[in-house]
């Protein structure tokens, strides 16, 4: 990694989107106290996912990115852990069917507490608290107890993330990720979806390939490839505190790993120049994620990743567009263009809920699932002209029943947002809505590999 770095060397640098801690000596003894802390994941981790990443860079697999818009302390139970892991492995199962790439599995889990806002307070009649900035931070609860910033949540925040990562690697490892059961993933509330029924023709259909590969003498058993998953976690790196407090040097090489999470992100509104959060996240071994919006200028992009890349690892950067469904296939070209003139290896995924936030008549937020369609589509028909690898989703989504996204297969209208609005911050797809959307990017991903390998095999008669 990069010389003459240290990990609080951000504080030197301008750090926005961060909360003002009314009591100094408590937010230093909360750091201590993570600092002597277990890490979370380890380097060698990391660097599976970078090989991971390098891969869907090249155009051999595809990232699958999803989970919580906000994790939260009221909501953390075994069985949501569990129900968005399992849609998760549904919509990996469906991408890898019809495009025959493997899926990079990485959440938004165990560690996504943190959230930027728009401004440093909120206002109620007349009474003007602090914004909510994650409950990490501070509590969703307007009160002025509730909106304080309170350091010991970075600890409750850090042993929610080590249990969430305790269970999702018993998932991951221990059988419920054997593909013969594929059938058993199905949520219950699907079942009103029209595609529950496409998915059970997949996994009838992988249940005889299964079958067939048993009666040549091939298992989970003897290939343990069947019977688990590797699966990574991942969150915006908003809170540096709690970021260098769980910064630790590896005793292999000496490079320095950020242990809260596998993948880290830049959001769009922390990647500016002179930034503390690029600051910080240029010197840590964890592959990167950032968030590119209309905003966005090719060449501060090209600066961007000469700081944090300068090595140029294949693996290292994911670009996340968020632009919006009438925006993207105007905006996202040209820093294509730039990105590949200079030869940056970089995974192309596309965030398509973050652009298409509305608020609906009745004062929900909400995101329609047709405008997050729109946008896959134009993020899919910009990498088709401008022939790179559409390499990735970042969604954010529930495996609960929720009602925050309208439209979908299973209609759900602005009048029944209220019916399951559950999130602490934006509105995530449902478990139906999510399956759906993995179908008919599925379909997307299926085109763009008929297309490479019809223009190979052309190349090879050529």
């Amino acid at each position: 990694m990069t010389k003459q770095w240290n990990p609080e060397d951000w504080r030197k640098a301008v750090a926005r989107q961060m909360p003002t801690y009314p009591d100094a000596a408590a937010l230093a003894q909360a750091e201590k106290t993570l600092a002597n802390f277990p890490p979370l994941v380890f380097a060698g981790e990391a660097r599976a996912l970078e090989v991971d990443l390098a891969r869907v860079a090249a155009g051999e697999a595809f990232l699958l990115q999803g989970g919580d818009c906000a994790e939260s302390f009221a909501e953390f139970h075994p069985n949501n852990i569990r129900d968005t892991f399992r849609v998760l492995l549904q919509m990996a199962v469906v991408l890898t069917f019809a495009s025959k790439l493997p899926v990079v599995k990485v959440g938004r889990m165990a560690g996504q507490f943190a959230k930027p806002r728009s401004a440093d307070t909120e206002t109620v009649g007349d009474v003007t608290l602090p914004a909510y900035r994650g409950d990490n931070v501070n509590d969703i609860a307007f009160t002025p107890e509730g909106r304080a910033p309170d350091p010991q949540r970075m600890v409750q925040a850090y042993n929610q993330s080590a249990a969430t990562l305790n269970l999702l690697r018993a998932f991951s490892g221990g059988g419920y990720a054997n593909l013969h059961q594929v059938h058993a993933w199905t949520l219950d509330f699907m079942g009103r979806s029209p595609w529950s029924k496409q998915y059970a023709d997949i996994a009838a259909r992988i249940g005889e390939a299964l079958d067939f590969m048993a009666a040549c003498g091939i298992s989970p058993e003897s290939v343990p490839q069947l019977q688990a998953t590797s699966f990574y976690t991942s969150h915006e790196a908003l809170l540096l505190p709690y970021e260098q407090a769980l910064t630790r040097q590896d005793s292999l090489t000496g490079q320095w790993v950020d242990t809260s999470a596998h993948m880290l992100w830049i959001g769009d509104r922390t990647r500016f120049a002179g930034s503390a959060h690029v600051e910080f996240l240029r010197g840590v071994l964890n592959p990167l994620g950032m968030k590119c919006g209309p905003s966005l200028e090719p060449e501060a992009l090209l600066r961007l990743l000469d700081t944090l890349n300068p090595a140029r690892t294949p693996g290292r950067i994911t670009l996340i567009t968020r632009y919006g469904h009438d925006k993207i296939e105007g905006g996202m070209p040209a820093l294509v263009r730039a990105v590949k003139a200079e030869d940056h290896p970089v995974v192309w995924s596309c965030d398509p809920m973050h652009g298409n936030v509305v608020k609906a008549a009745n004062g929900y937020k909400t995101r329609p699932f047709e405008r997050i369609l729109a946008e896959v589509r134009g993020f899919f028909a910009v990498c088709r002209a401008e022939g790179v690898h559409g390499g990735g989703i970042h969604i954010e989504m529930t495996g609960q029943n929720v009602t925050e996204c309208t439209g979908g297969a299973v209609a759900v209208s602005e009048q029944n947002l209220a019916d399951r609005y559950h999130t602490h911050c934006d509105p995530r797809l449902n478990a139906a809505q999510s399956l759906e959307l993995a179908f008919l990017l599925a379909d997307m991903l299926n085109r763009e590999m008929q297309q490479r390998r019809s223009g190979a095999g052309a190349a090879k008669v050529a």
